[in-house]
């Protein structure tokens, strides 16, 4: 089991993102509607964080990524490079298992319209940088857009002015950990080519190129 703490069910941190889910609660008493938790091995070398759950995504299932188009892309990433098991059908008991990998996010509540607030930001990164640090076996994190990138380097203690966002860099940070970033995958970055599935694939291959490399 993780050694880091989750957000309770109830958490209520965010006044607005506590609001939000308790009415949906009552619109949507099928969903989750609560801090989807982190999901994938335990003793992870690679940690992706995303922005915060989706709608329809996460936030009915319960699992990071799981039921929407940007988790499509992700899982189909993953088991390209070798970090799954098993097949992603957008059910959390689909049976998938992750392997060297977890999966987060930096808000871990579906914020109105998809959009967390720079204080809702702010107020779930304890969590990250707990989690994080309880995490020894980590060499690389892969953030996948700017929000998700400048909130880790800020869990990590680092200055933004030192590790600037963009898409496919890398940074060598503390505890010999890389810090890789992408665009998000989610579908507006993909139908506007903003984000192409070769984009994204190649920052995958590089974090696996590393990750075989530092292993051995």
């Amino acid at each position: 089991m993780p050694k880091f703490k989750e957000p309770d069910r109830d958490c209520d941190r965010c006044p607005r993102l506590r609001s939000f889910l308790l009415d949906l609660r009552e619109s949507h008493p099928d969903y989750f509607n609560a801090p989807v938790p982190s999901f994938g091995d335990p003793e992870p070398k690679l940690l992706v964080i995303g922005l915060a759950p989706g709608m329809h995504g996460a936030n009915r299932t319960g699992r990071p990524f799981t039921g929407d188009w940007a988790g499509d892309l992700l899982y189909k990433a993953l088991a390209e490079y070798g970090f799954s098991n098993g097949k992603y059908d957008s059910r959390i008991d689909d049976g998938l298992k992750l392997k060297d990998t977890m999966i987060t996010n930096v808000v871990r509540c579906l914020p109105p319209q998809n959009k967390p607030v720079g204080a809702e930001a702010a107020a779930c990164r304890p969590f990250l940088t707990d989690q994080i640090a309880s995490m020894p076996s980590l060499k690389a994190l892969m953030t996948l857009g700017k929000i998700s990138h400048d909130s880790t380097v800020r869990a990590l203690g680092l200055k933004l002015k030192d590790y600037p966002f963009g898409h496919h860099k890398d940074y060598n940070i503390q505890n010999d950990i890389k810090l890789y970033s992408s665009y998000h995958c989610s579908r507006y970055n993909t139908n506007t080519k903003r984000l192409t599935e070769e984009m994204f694939f190649e920052v995958f291959a590089d974090i696996r190129r590393y990750l075989d490399n530092v292993q051995h």
